[in-house]
């Protein structure tokens, strides 16, 4: 848990960095999974102990608001000082699980971000990756198939991750079939089966909107969209809202751009894509913070990493001093 002296020292520091108004400067947090006990194979990933604290913090710094309404009130001039956003990518059941009652107990709002196309069994490609790698038996294998030609499986789970994440970057901007293929030649060398229970089911997104929590858009099969045709990537952003307001009986106001590097996983098209789909603003992954000037459709996101109190405030509060340029063009 988070000292509260750290916390009273830094938050009139925030308050200065992050001030109100015209001149209001918006933290948006990133989460993928809170996993219930610490996992080697998911280092980046907290646990449920982690991310209470860390969530104490923050509730203890900012003033945590739902990601549309900061969005909205950033480009009127109306947001708060030490406003931020928590968001989850992807769709994974833990946050349901795990996440949920924290936040809950905490009294924070929190927008998830799901790929449809993985709900109710399914699973993303570098979730196949590396259970079947946190599945193989010790020993040399070949993984030519995926560029990284003869290696040896170690026993240490710490050292799987590594291979596992290696794997991953070798295919992960191959195209979706391709990548798959491979995922799944890789799968072939274990016969223990993998989770299917990975991701969340219709019920527990239903629940966590039913909860008061957010739900926003992220593709249907998380592609990255600079690498489809143009056709083709708005299909994509346009289904996957869709199935979630055809789910929710709701308009759905926010999207994340799958693996969201500006530039690069998108581009000023799929802004305009974005756009045309009816949503009110989108996150991408560039660090910093978001003022009134930035395009709402690539606002700013970071991950804090640390995994002790004082560092991970500390982080939070540097982040506050960048501006990020980092945008589409």
């Amino acid at each position: 848990m988070t000292p509260p002296l750290a916390v009273r020292m830094m938050r009139p520091i925030a308050g200065l960095l992050a001030p109100g108004g015209r001149r209001a400067r918006l933290s948006i947090l990133i989460y993928h999974r809170v996993r219930p006990e610490p996992d080697p194979m998911l280092p980046g990933d907290p646990d449920a102990a982690t991310f209470r604290w860390q969530m104490e913090t923050v509730s203890g710094l900012f003033r945590v608001l739902p990601l549309a309404e900061a969005a909205a009130r950033l480009q009127r001039g109306s947001l708060p000082p030490r406003a931020a956003c928590i968001t989850f990518d992807d769709g994974y059941a833990d946050n349901h699980d795990v996440a949920l009652p924290i936040l809950q107990s905490l009294g924070l709002p929190a927008t998830f971000f799901v790929a449809t196309g993985f709900l109710d069994g399914g699973m993303m490609f570098n979730d196949r990756i590396l259970e079947t790698i946190r599945r193989l038996s010790p020993g040399l294998q070949d993984l030519g198939f995926l560029g990284l030609g003869m290696r040896e499986i170690p026993v240490e789970m710490e050292a799987r991750h590594a291979l596992a994440m290696e794997a991953i970057r070798a295919v992960k901007h191959l195209p979706g079939e391709e990548r798959s293929q491979r995922a799944a030649a890789l799968q072939a060398l274990t016969p223990s089966p993998l989770p299917r229970d990975l991701m969340m089911t219709t019920a527990q997104v239903r629940a966590l909107d039913g909860a008061g929590m957010e739900i926003g858009g992220h593709t249907h099969t998380h592609p990255i969209l600079a690498r489809l045709p143009g056709p083709a990537a708005k299909e994509e952003i346009a289904r996957g809202k869709g199935i979630l307001e055809s789910m929710l009986g709701h308009r759905i106001r926010v999207f994340a751009y799958p693996n969201g590097k500006p530039g690069k996983d998108y581009g000023l098209e799929h802004v305009g894509m974005v756009r045309d789909c009816g949503f009110d603003a989108a996150v991408a992954t560039a660090w910093g913070v978001s003022n009134a000037s930035r395009d709402p459709f690539q606002l700013a996101r970071f991950t804090p990493w640390d995994t002790t109190p004082i560092p991970f405030a500390l982080r939070l509060g540097r982040n506050l001093l960048r501006n990020s340029p980092d945008q589409a063009r």
